[in-house]
């Protein structure tokens, strides 16, 4: 087994990497999920001088690879933001575009839950705003609000959201992306 340390952006990618779904996947890929998941409260912690302690704490509690799991939010493209954090070794760097919340949207088993009814993003990595789209979604159709973005996804979560699915959408590149990067770490 391959040990891993994740360093998340916030408390929602948190949530989603530390979700039994989540690991079971990785126990599938032969991935053991390095402790503590760290969670850098905001891309602003993700810069290379404040995102060393993190690395040291993974390192030390045996990650042989780390993953720094952000969004593109703002950031003009993928690149941009990966220049921000900075490449190491061993390292991989996963920008979900635009936000988190998008991979929720490309999630069509777990959205339709939400909604009670057939759903299907045709783009939801062009969703400007994807959180605010879900939460406008959900008040449309079932009345009923979604909170804060931690709180949609521990709803996401307990109706069964898969990074997979979300992977499995045509127009989710940077889901599946993640999914290839994890494959890529126990193959020879």
């Amino acid at each position: 087994m391959v040990k891993v340390g994740f360093i998340c952006e916030g408390d929602t990618e948190k949530l989603v990497i530390e979700s039994a779904k989540f690991q079971e996947l990785l126990k599938q890929l032969d991935i053991d999920c390095v402790s503590p998941v760290i969670d850098a409260k905001g891309n602003g912690n993700l810069l290379p001088e404040n995102i060393e302690p993190f690395r040291t704490i993974l390192i030390k509690n045996g990650a042989e690879k780390i993953f720094v799991l952000t969004d593109l939010d703002q950031d003009s493209c993928i690149t941009q933001t990966r220049n921000r954090i900075t490449e190491k070794e061993s390292q991989e760097i996963i920008v979900s575009v635009k936000e988190i919340e998008a991979w929720f949207l490309a999630d069509s088993i777990t959205m339709s839950s939400l909604l009670k009814e057939n759903f299907r993003a045709e783009q939801p990595e062009f969703e400007s705003d994807p959180f605010y789209k879900i939460k406008t979604l959900a008040q449309e159709k079932t009345s009923r609000g979604t909170g804060t973005k931690p709180k949609l996804a521990k709803r996401f979560i307990g109706l069964g959201f898969s990074i997979e699915n979300a992977a499995n959408h045509p127009n989710c590149p940077s889901a599946k992306y993640f999914i290839e990067k994890l494959k890529s770490v126990t193959q020879k």
